[in-house]
């Protein structure tokens, strides 16, 4: 029998691989932001309330949060090719939906199943990098994928604002329909549909149990950003939340195939990388979110010329992102993540310091290199975790890994939105005494507070230290490690 990997090599080079997972993982991203600025548009039209029309971004939320880890099991039972056509499907069907819906409620049902797709196409999109690239490639491949995820977080308000003004919002759900059906062939034709050998039964229970968990703490950070923590659906959610994830604890500890194998979180580069991404990514979306605001309710922007300023962000992570990879192999993980963690936690001291004034400037320098910090720590922290990982743990592995980053995503807009409305209720005055600007304190405040957060995770990613050079890696299948980095 042929190896996999010499029929993958043979099949999929890797330059129409990238070709069809960039702009795969970029349409998905953008997906997850573009709908944001018609929400007033969306909410006239159906008469929605307040709370009936945050189901159109929750609704999404939840699947994909639910979604991935499940996305990332599965990869290690079913052939990438049928996986990815599937999460293509969904995706594309849920458009559909959404931008033939009648009324609110097939809106958001359309989102729910728009999400169910979305889910594994960025997880997916990375586990075929890391098994299906040769070694010598799998850094920088993971760098364009990642680079996909940049532009797409970037230009997801400025598209959503400015195509959805110009031809309305279900154009939005179209534009994404038509791609996805473009490059269901494509990724037909590019990923091998060879099924994994070797593994076991698969422990659905836990799965869900695990589901549960991801899909209400992302629920529950959400409300909390809308209504507050205070309120019974935000913390009834992080409560039930809570009691999932511990079912699904004890679970794994008993049952001889857990969804999780407990081996994983024995890696302790694992672990530090799990935390790191976690922590990172409340930064990072912080920036992306109150960045945004400062511009429209203090500097008196539109949002189409407040989504232009993060522009920049997005074109510099395309330009760095396969650097960043390339460079990754030559430097080792720690410098590098260390680094990129420096540079978050610099510009949010800066945007804490300098906006607020009548200049834009600020705002656009602060995010740009908040972004470059941050794709500088994901580039190079997916590359490591790829490294350690077995093949039959990686799928699990980078599942949970990209679990984490989003539910940082909904952790930091939560909690930051939290103190944002106490501090412009209780103070007048900024807590960083370097501010320089005359309004918006209160934003201030929640970029001090995201430098804090910085330093945590530049003293959790301070513990990543090389041990030894890399050495070559072995071929695929092998199941050793193919970096030497730990923690101590």
């Amino acid at each position: 029998m042929t190896p996999p990997s010499t029929t993958i090599e043979r099949s999929s080079p890797g330059t129409s691989l990238l070709a069809v997972l960039m702009p795969a993982i970029l349409a998905t991203v953008t997906a997850s932001d573009m709908v944001n600025l018609m929400l007033p548009n969306i909410k006239a039209e159906f008469g929605a309330s307040e709370a009936e029309l945050a189901w159109i971004v929750t609704g999404f939320l939840l699947m994909f949060s639910v979604g991935i880890p499940l996305y990332g099991r599965v990869s290690d039972r079913v052939s990438l090719r049928r996986l990815f056509a599937f999460a293509l499907l969904a995706y594309a069907a849920g458009n559909l939906i959404c931008a033939i819906s009648p009324n609110l409620l097939v809106l958001v049902a359309g989102r729910i199943v728009t999400g169910i797709g979305a889910a594994g196409i960025p997880v997916l999109s990375i586990i075929a990098v890391t098994k299906l690239l040769p070694t010598e490639r799998r850094s920088v491949g993971i760098g364009v994928v990642s680079a996909g995820a940049g532009i797409g977080t970037a230009v997801g308000p400025a598209l959503g604002g400015g195509l959805g003004q110009w031809l309305g919002w279900p154009s939005l759900f179209w534009l994404m329909f038509v791609i996805a059906l473009l490059l269901l062939p494509a990724a037909w034709r590019v990923l091998p549909d060879e099924r994994p050998t070797g593994v076991g039964r698969l422990d659905l229970p836990g799965g869900i149990l695990l589901g549960i968990g991801a899909g209400l703490a992302l629920f529950g950070m959400t409300r909390a950003q809308v209504s507050g923590f205070d309120a019974p659906i935000a913390w009834g959610s992080l409560l039930v939340a809570a009691a999932a994830l511990v079912f699904f604890g004890w679970r794994t500890g008993r049952v001889e195939q857990p969804f999780v194998p407990p081996v994983l979180f024995s890696n302790r580069v694992y672990r530090t990388s799990v935390l790191v991404v976690f922590l990172a990514m409340i930064v990072n979306l912080g920036g992306l979110v109150f960045v945004p605001l400062v511009l429209v309710e203090v500097n008196g922007l539109t949002p189409g010329q407040g989504a232009l300023v993060m522009i920049p962000a997005g074109v510099a992570v395309a330009l760095l992102s396969p650097l960043i990879g390339r460079f990754a192999d030559r430097v080792g993980t720690r410098p590098l993540v260390v680094s990129g963690i420096a540079l978050m936690g610099l510009f949010s001291l800066s945007l804490s310091t300098f906006t607020g004034g009548p200049s834009v400037i600020p705002a656009g320098i602060g995010i740009l290199g908040l972004s470059i910090g941050f794709i500088l720590v994901m580039t190079t922290v997916i590359g490591a975790v790829a490294g350690q990982l077995t093949d039959e743990q990686s799928g699990v592995g980078l599942g949970i890994l990209q679990g984490a980053q989003f539910l940082g995503a909904g952790t930091g807009p939560a909690v930051f939105g939290v103190l944002v409305s106490a501090r412009q209720q209780s103070s007048a005055h900024a807590i960083n005494p370097l501010f320089s600007g005359h309004h918006g304190p209160a934003y201030s405040d929640v970029f001090l507070a995201m430098g804090v957060v910085a330093a945590l995770t530049l003293i959790v990613a301070s513990r990543i230290r090389p041990t030894a050079a890399p050495a070559a890696a072995p071929a695929q299948g092998a199941g050793t490690v193919r970096e030497a980095d730990t923690v101590q």
